[in-house]
């Protein structure tokens, strides 16, 4: 018997093979997952993970779940967006183990820092971690403080620096300090001292490579014109800087201008070599400071020539 069935068509007649039932039916398109969808997943997992206790924090304070998820995010626009970060030389960053990071230190509002942090953790290889070495001020500030532990910043000093490094961290510092967020417009890419060298010391105690990068962009992100000295003192500020826009704009005048950034990752300076005792050695921690220090500014100076204009 044939299994086919006749139907007719305007009087004629034609075979139409009835569906066969041992051919495999085509499987259904799977769905794709849209953006929002991942984002709203991703954030009932976080919650998920806070309420039942499913996260880690180190010795530090530091928090790399509450980091990823509330305090980077939004870091980014500012990063992506508004000042269009580039970086070169990210290759020159190891994947594993601990390295010393020390950049130039500008903008009257540390954000070069941050710009520096997620240009490692988004766009290292390694999705790299940077803990900063921070001024004791931070962590003496309402809110700001606790933050900065979670984070996973500390104290500018050699103890917790030792220790990061040799726990396989890239551990992240200023030398400048103050002196360098907080110089005049006037002064803006000209390094301002480097101190006595104390993160020298800590990268040779542990064998740690330093990697001197240098941030190209941050000196035009507030042009400071001025100091309220007596104001900052009675403050307990370092500074308390006068731009073109702060104070006479008021709240707005905290809007940082749109300046282009380039991040520059050098290549690392070994310091293994010379073995943990030579952290005692005055004259060689003298000369690798000034290294370092040399180094960020001649690339400073290259990178400015390089550059077309301030805003592209």
């Amino acid at each position: 018997m044939s299994d086919a069935t006749v139907i007719p068509l305007h009087g004629r007649r034609r075979e139409e093979p009835l569906p066969s039932t041992s051919a495999s039916s085509p499987e259904p398109e799977a769905r794709v997952e849209s953006a929002f969808e991942r984002r709203l997943a991703g954030g009932l997992a976080f919650l998920r993970r806070r309420l039942t206790g499913d996260y880690e924090v180190d010795e530090f304070g530091f928090d790399p779940d509450l980091s990823d998820h509330i305090l980077l995010p939004p870091l980014r626009p500012l990063y992506e967006r508004w000042f269009r970060v580039e970086t070169i030389g990210l290759h020159n960053v190891p994947s594993t183990g601990g390295a010393l990071v020390v950049a130039n230190h500008s903008g009257t509002v540390p954000l070069d820092a941050l710009m520096t942090a997620v240009a490692l953790r988004d766009h290292h290889p390694a999705r790299r971690a940077l803990r900063m070495l921070a001024a004791d001020l931070v962590f003496t500030l309402p809110v700001v403080g606790s933050v900065a532990r979670k984070a996973g910043h500390t104290l500018a000093c050699n103890p917790d620096a030792e220790r990061l490094l040799k726990a396989g961290e890239i551990a992240g510092v200023w030398p400048e300090g103050f002196k360098g967020i907080g110089k005049p417009f006037s002064e803006r890419y000209k390094l301002q001292r480097f101190g006595r060298g104390g993160f020298v010391s800590a990268a040779l105690r542990t064998g740690a490579p330093i990697i001197p990068v240098s941030i190209v962009g941050a000196e035009e992100i507030y042009p400071m014109v001025g100091n309220l000295r007596t104001l900052a003192r009675l403050l307990g500020l370092p500074y308390l800087p006068v731009t073109p826009t702060f104070p006479l704009l008021g709240p707005l005048g905290l809007v940082p201008l749109p300046s282009k950034w380039l991040i520059d990752f050098g290549e690392p300076i070994e310091t293994a070599k010379f073995g943990a005792a030579a952290a005692d050695d005055p004259m060689l921690v003298f000369n690798l400071t000034d290294q370092v220090r040399e180094t960020i500014q001649q690339t400073l100076f290259t990178l400015l020539a390089q550059r077309r204009s301030v805003w592209s």
